[in-house]
């Protein structure tokens, strides 16, 4: 793995809240990929959180934000059908990133709220779920820089 440098920072406020979650999806992707089945599940830590399970969980939390899907249960996102291989996973992921891309190409207005969102009440401005987006993929893709470490030593983006 090598380390990629984050995205410009001079472009208007949605390109550059946009760069930076497109980076770090990148990073949750690339950290996934390549790894043995057996090892892409392996708990690395003693709550029993894996690569894989952070892939399926981001998944779920795109949806979520993006799509207006709510899941059946969050606890059980951080699990990875053994139905589903790691390719097919990390492929489920990035087509829930290219669907949520769509849904943010759309937005014309950050301080507009977010347009599927899935709870009662009001929705938050865009600019919100973007900040939060970028706050969850970082801190689950930072897990999955200590994970995949612990399986192979690869570090970096």
């Amino acid at each position: 793995m090598t380390d990629r440098t984050p995205p410009a920072t001079e472009n208007d406020e949605k390109s550059v809240l946009l760069g930076f979650l497109d980076h770090l999806r990148d990073a949750v992707a690339t950290k996934a990929a390549g790894v043995p089945e057996r090892d892409v599940r392996a708990a690395g830590v003693p709550s029993g959180t894996n690569l894989l399970g952070l892939v399926t969980h981001l998944t779920a939390v795109e949806r979520f934000y993006f799509l207006g899907e709510q899941p059946r249960s969050w606890p059980g996102t951080f699990r990875a059908p053994s139905s589903v291989s790691a390719e097919d996973a990390i492929a489920a992921y990035r087509a829930a990133v290219a669907e949520a891309d769509a849904v943010i190409a759309e937005c014309t207005d950050l301080a507009a709220p977010a347009p599927r969102w899935p709870r009662r009440g009001g929705a938050p401005a865009m600019r919100w779920v973007l900040a939060h987006m970028i706050e969850e993929t970082g801190r689950h893709a930072g897990h999955m820089d200590i994970l995949r470490e612990q399986i192979d030593g690869a570090t970096g983006r």
